[in-house]
């Protein structure tokens, strides 16, 4: 069975800083036409940062979209061209101060599929060095070590509602067990 769509025409109908909003006319798979309307995002790169003695580097911040204080994993957008483990290692850097000397690539994220082309990067940087945090000017986060396995007993109890964050984690969980 098809089950691809076709694009017959886009129009950008929003343009902001972070997201731009797309409207696009297309063909489905039984030749009918309609809209499908998305927000396009240039990606982002997401870390578990994994110590020596097992915790993971974590951070709370309010987040506006919900007005309430979140805790999830080191993340952030990628720069126009970026590579992906470069902002991953610079997000880490800027909101925690850690640096690490080995990732390993843990896969995509897709955090909606229905609205948004976001494709998130998730990484498990290890061999944590702490130096300086260096937050945007509009950034302001908490920075707390928690113990792996009781940060998977948090998502798993529904106390990390992230997608991202529990995504990340639950790989990680394999990776490393």
């Amino acid at each position: 069975m098809n089950l691809e769509e076709k694009q017959i025409s886009t129009q950008r109908v929003y343009d902001g800083a972070l997201l731009k909003v797309n409207k696009d006319q297309i063909e489905l798979p039984n030749k009918n036409t309609t809209i499908r309307e998305y927000f396009n995002h240039p990606g982002a790169s997401c870390v578990v940062a994994l110590t020596d003695d097992n915790k993971v580097v974590i951070e709370r911040q309010f987040r506006y979209p919900f007005h309430s204080i979140i805790t999830e994993l080191p993340a952030g957008k990628l720069d126009k061209g970026e590579d992906p483990l470069v902002a991953a290692k610079r997000e880490l850097k800027e909101e925690t101060g850690y640096t690490a000397k080995r990732w390993t690539y843990m896969g995509d994220f897709y955090p909606s599929v229905a609205y948004t082309d976001e494709n998130i990067r998730l990484y498990l940087a290890q061999d944590l060095t702490l130096e300086e945090q260096h937050l945007d000017d509009d950034e302001f986060v908490e920075v707390e070590l928690i113990d792996f396995q009781e940060l998977v007993n948090m998502v798993m109890q529904g106390k990390i509602k992230d997608g991202k964050s529990i995504a990340a984690i639950l790989k990680a969980d394999k990776i490393i067990s």
